[in-house]
């Protein structure tokens, strides 16, 4: 089977092509392919399917590490759009993929990819839990995919992220990727972690950074910007005005070859790299 490896700001993910839309893509090959030890190691797969949808000729189904099915990725669907030009599978270089939550609009200059990831809905004000019980005060916002966006004076850079925040669970039945970001500073910049459901915490998280970055402008009274971010694995733009939102950054493929899946739903998969080469 042939993959591609690639990640946006450190967010990374394994591409399947899959050009017929035959692949079996079972919850445990996503978690043997995702493991950072036995595996390919990734945040996340990418598999690279025909549309269904009249509007766009890629679908991209996008899997969590633990093999669970998700809406949306914001730092994927950039990562997905460079390998479709890069293929040779898309039109120029503006062009719609379909997701589970709709249509998003990408265009790709270089190494940078933007996305519109479509109006990001504010919801309820809620909480999260930290280590042994630190409470922080958040607020719900849905960007395709459910977030929970805690602006905070604490350093982030101190906060323990090993395990899942806790949140309320009637509020997000479906669990929630958790986000704590600094206050916005007088030229709209923040650093912002996240703790993605399915995935554990990971270097950057295109939907979490938008939804920090509207929870920050909301903190700061204001709910239109240009908001920087840094995440631990680097820095994303986030556009935030009342029709829609942006995001923009890099994205790079970083190697490709083929691996073989064996073993069964019941057992561990092996795995045989027949090739593997970095990209040029």
């Amino acid at each position: 089977m042939e993959y591609v490896l690639g990640h946006g700001t450190e967010n990374d993910f394994v591409l399947l092509p899959d050009p017929d839309g035959r692949l079996d893509l079972t919850a445990p090959a996503v978690r043997a392919l995702c493991h950072r030890r036995r595996g390919l190691g990734a945040d996340g797969v990418l598999r690279v399917a025909p549309s269904e949808d009249p509007g766009a000729a890629w679908f991209m189904d996008y899997r969590n590490a633990d093999g669970s099915i998700a809406e949306m990725c914001g730092n994927g669907v950039r990562v997905f759009a460079r390998y479709l030009v890069e293929a040779g599978l898309a039109s120029g270089t503006e062009f719609d993929v379909a997701t589970r939550a709709g249509l998003r609009h990408v265009l790709v200059h270089g190494d940078e990819v933007t996305v519109d990831m479509g109006p990001a809905r504010v919801g309820v004000e809620s909480t999260a839990v930290v280590g042994s019980g630190t409470t922080f005060p958040g607020i719900a916002v849905d960007v395709g995919n459910p977030h929970l966006a805690c602006v905070t004076t604490v350093d982030v850079d101190a906060l323990d992220l090993t395990v899942a925040p806790g949140h309320d669970p009637a509020l997000f039945p479906h669990g929630v990727n958790v986000e704590f970001l600094s206050p916005l500073t007088a030229d709209l910049a923040t650093r912002l972690r996240v703790h993605e459901r399915g995935s554990g915490e990971t270097r950057s998280c295109g939907t979490g950074t938008v939804a920090g970055a509207v929870a920050g402008l909301r903190a700061a009274g204001r709910d239109t910007g240009t908001v920087t971010v840094t995440t631990p694995g680097g820095v994303l733009r986030v556009g935030v005005d009342p029709s829609t939102t942006t995001l923009s950054g890099p994205a790079v493929l970083i190697a490709h070859g083929e691996v073989e899946l064996g073993g069964s739903a019941d057992a561990p998969y092996a795995f045989a790299r027949v090739a593997q080469a970095a990209r040029a």
